[in-house]
């Protein structure tokens, strides 16, 4: 659980919980997604709770609901998830303790909550904002996968506006960091490398590039 937030901490903690919200709402696109694809509501709510990072599920998903194999729909889901890795390099020094704390937190390593966690300007505002955000997402989306999945095809994203919820949540994620040096160079490497990589490769290769911008931020940590 998260550690209680002193006074001057609730708006941090109030700021986490409605990304996680946000991020949520999306959830919804998703499991809608999921069962239109054929997916079942059981299959779509576990690949939530186990994958837990939404762009690789997205992936899988479309690749599946285009007539690709499970090989292809694995293959660039994984690709997309390789960026947590460098996440988890960003936030070591930042989370500590023992093994069982550890792999929780490495389930909770995604965009939002090392966005959040590293745009803080100390170490205990870093840990507060991840677990904050990491278990607000997690509940949220996962709730947001059960309603979207027990709904299937009677909810169009788009009409509703979830599929803005989503872009709306990374808008929100890279503001704070935009206000140093580093995060701008961050900004602008992965930017560019992405727009230019866009003619030459698939659908999500050239996002998954633009993640090497993150290096910038883990210099500076």
């Amino acid at each position: 659980m998260p550690p209680a937030p002193p006074n001057e901490g609730r708006s941090l903690a109030a700021s986490c919980i409605v990304l996680g919200a946000a991020v949520g709402a999306f959830g919804i696109a998703f499991g809608v997604g999921s069962v239109s694809a054929g997916g079942s509501v059981a299959v779509t709510c576990a690949m939530s709770l186990l994958v837990f990072t939404g762009a690789s599920q997205f992936s899988a998903v479309s690749v599946v609901a285009a007539g690709g194999n499970l090989v292809a729909a694995l293959g660039g889901a994984s690709l997309l998830a390789a960026r947590n890795g460098v996440y988890g390099l960003a936030m070591s020094r930042t989370l500590t303790g023992g093994i069982g704390r550890r792999a929780i937190a490495a389930q909770l390593t995604i965009d939002e909550s090392t966005a959040m966690a590293t745009a803080q300007p100390s170490h205990d505002q870093a840990r507060t904002a991840f677990w904050w955000t990491g278990l607000s997402v997690y509940v949220f989306w996962n709730l947001g996968t059960l309603i979207g999945a027990l709904a299937g095809t009677a909810i169009d994203p788009a009409t509703y506006g979830f599929d803005a919820a989503f872009p709306a949540g990374f808008v929100a994620m890279v503001v704070p960091h935009l206000r140093s040096r580093e995060g701008r160079r961050a900004a602008l490497i992965g930017g560019t490398l992405c727009i230019a990589l866009i003619p030459f490769l698939p659908i999500g290769l050239p996002i998954l590039c633009a993640a090497l911008g993150v290096l910038v931020g883990v210099r500076r940590t």
